[in-house]
């Protein structure tokens, strides 16, 4: 670990990079959410029969309605 963490403090402003890997995170988690909340019961009950469907009947039963 000495071995990265020298590497490490050999880098000019490395201390910016987990800000904005976290930033980058957070932004991604909160867009996320936002398309989650957006979903309809169709779109939730479709999702939620895909693991169990092995062909893709569920999802064209649910487009030709």
């Amino acid at each position: 670990m000495k071995i990265v963490t020298k590497t490490m403090e050999g880098i000019a402003d490395i201390q910016f990079f987990p800000i904005i890997g976290l930033i980058i995170f957070f932004i991604m988690f909160v867009v996320l959410l936002y398309f989650v909340s957006r979903l309809t019961k169709n779109q939730v009950d479709e999702f939620s029969h895909l693991p169990l469907d092995s062909d893709g009947d569920a999802s064209r039963e649910n487009t030709e309605s």
